[in-house]
């Protein structure tokens, strides 16, 4: 059966026949958009008391970008038939994580920095440059893919997949960017610790409470990273089995591995804001001490 020119749930136009399946449950979409609008509140607030501006822009966009898309979500709660919602949901969400990755990059520069440059395989700068320019070739063909698809609509089947696999190109790339980006973080943790560059720096810290809380930002980072990693991983097998596929379908597994992945790395980079809990990635941090 034709489906192309459905605009609304009807005897002939049945829910089951959307990309989706189903009505996006409503409560858990609001509660998303109102974490994400919250979260993103409380980065441009933060980082203009503490000047963290880099990592403001980056974080407050995507949290806002990902409160954008479950907003488009919501209203497609009355009627997944909806095309502009749709076409809402599909660039924001898609877009929102790579922006927080970008987020994780810079601080990664920071933290190599503070624990000593000389323990690092690679100059404490391109941390920023290499990784940041990767994650916005990612966001283009991110954005290439969700643009190219949202025009598709549900007509186009043939301009639909490929916008579907610019897509999961763009975040195969993200995936393989993060993996190398975490294994180099992961390498100069293992050398600085080695090195005694640990010790050497909790000697330093002119407060006990300096030190405990550099740990814990330290977790909080690797928390954050590890969540985004884990809903760029869901995604590839999500958009490789094509628009509509069962996975795709699922919106449980959707709200766990992507809504909640992406929820928990804003709460942990929000909550333990670096311009609290790590205080060098403040703008002009050297002329305070």
């Amino acid at each position: 059966m034709d489906f192309s020119q459905c605009t609304a749930v009807g005897p002939l136009c049945p829910v089951e026949a959307t990309t989706y399946g189903y009505y996006p449950h409503l409560a858990a979409n609001i509660l998303f958009a109102v974490v994400y609008g919250l979260c993103a509140l409380a980065q441009v607030a933060l980082g203009l008391r503490f000047r963290t501006w880099t990592f403001m822009v980056a974080l407050a966009l995507g949290a806002f970008l990902e409160m954008a898309g479950y907003i488009g979500r919501i209203l497609m709660h009355d009627n997944p038939w909806a095309s502009g919602p749709f076409k809402l949901q599909i660039v924001t969400i898609i877009l929102g994580p790579t922006l927080v990755a970008a987020a994780i990059y810079l601080t990664l520069k920071h933290l190599v920095l503070y624990l000593g440059p000389q323990h690092s395989r690679i100059p404490a700068r391109l941390y920023t440059w290499i990784f940041i320019s990767c994650d916005v070739c990612s966001l283009v063909l991110q954005a290439i893919g969700g643009g190219v698809a949202a025009a598709a609509g549900r007509t186009d089947q043939h301009k639909l997949a490929v916008g579907n696999n610019i897509i999961i190109t763009g975040i195969a790339f993200q995936v393989a960017t993060m993996t190398v980006c975490g294994l180099l973080g992961l390498d100069f943790f293992v050398r600085a610790s080695r090195n005694g560059a640990f010790d050497a720096r909790e000697r330093r810290s002119e407060k006990e409470t300096h030190w405990r809380a550099f740990k814990i930002f330290c977790c909080a980072e690797i928390l954050a990273y590890t969540t985004v990693l884990i809903r760029c991983i869901y995604r590839i097998p999500e958009m490789a089995g094509g628009w509509g596929n069962e996975l795709m379908q699922n919106e449980k597994e959707f709200l766990i591995l992507d809504a909640a992945m992406i929820a928990i790395s804003v709460i942990a980079l929000t909550i333990f804001h670096p311009g609290i809990w790590f205080p060098p990635m403040r703008t002009g941090y050297q002329k305070e001490i």
